[in-house]
């Protein structure tokens, strides 16, 4: 689907927050939990996965880098860009997506009201350029989002942080069997966090058995436990 494109398979949803989501009919999944979108991606993502890397990394707190496995409506980025700007930390994001959203639907989520207005202006003005090429945002974000299958993405550089934000694997098994989880934290660094929101028995064991350390962290609403992993160094 070209990013140029409006497609008919894709509606703007609330869920239990007052945030909106997407729910894509073709997939029969939505982008975020209908417990909350918002408080999904603030728990999960910002959280328990960019904070915490952060928090335990005292000696590398001016910059970050984050890989997201499945880029979608730009929420996690969005508020991770957020944060790191004011903390004046600098923040290297590369996104995921095998099929990206139009700029209408994204400026449709009504997610500006979740970030200041420069940061959401300059990611719509700069969304389908970003697809391109890494963009500079600001003076503390660069953002580059590779059209492609989590298969295909190969990057010369490892990440400090990766968001693992697929489809449920009920709807897209793929992106959570083993040889998925392996060749992405091929991009993990020694040192690094993996952040999910789902936590299985297969994906704890494909993990640990590439030596991560494996955490269940509180879920956010909705779910019990999340999964966390750290890298070794």
């Amino acid at each position: 689907m070209s990013p140029d494109q409006q497609p008919n398979h894709l509606q703007i949803v609330s869920t239990a927050d007052g945030s909106n989501t997407i729910y894509n009919a073709l997939v029969g999944e939505n982008y975020h939990s209908r417990h909350g979108a918002l408080q999904e991606s603030l728990h999960v993502f910002v959280k328990s996965g960019l904070e915490y890397f952060l928090d335990n990394s005292p000696n590398n707190n001016t910059s970050v880098s984050i890989l997201e496995v499945g880029f979608g409506t730009g929420l996690n980025f969005l508020l991770s860009a957020d944060f790191c700007t004011q903390q004046q930390i600098n923040l290297q994001y590369t996104g995921i997506e095998a099929y990206p959203l139009t700029d209408e639907m994204i400026s449709k989520t009504g997610y500006n009201q979740y970030v200041p207005t420069p940061i959401w202006e300059s990611f719509l003005q700069h969304y389908l350029a970003s697809l391109a090429t890494s963009v500079q945002l600001n003076n503390h974000v660069q953002l580059q989002i590779a059209a492609t299958t989590l298969a295909s993405f190969s990057s010369p550089v490892q990440y400090d942080v990766i968001y693992f934000d697929a489809f449920a694997a009920v709807h897209q098994p793929e992106m959570w069997s083993e040889e998925a989880i392996i060749h992405t934290l091929k991009f993990l660094k020694p040192g690094g966090v993996f952040v999910t929101y789902a936590i299985t028995g297969n994906l704890k064991r494909t993990i640990k058995a590439l030596g991560l350390k494996v955490q269940k962290a509180p879920g956010a609403p909705g779910k019990r436990e999340m999964l966390r992993a750290i890298s070794s160094l």
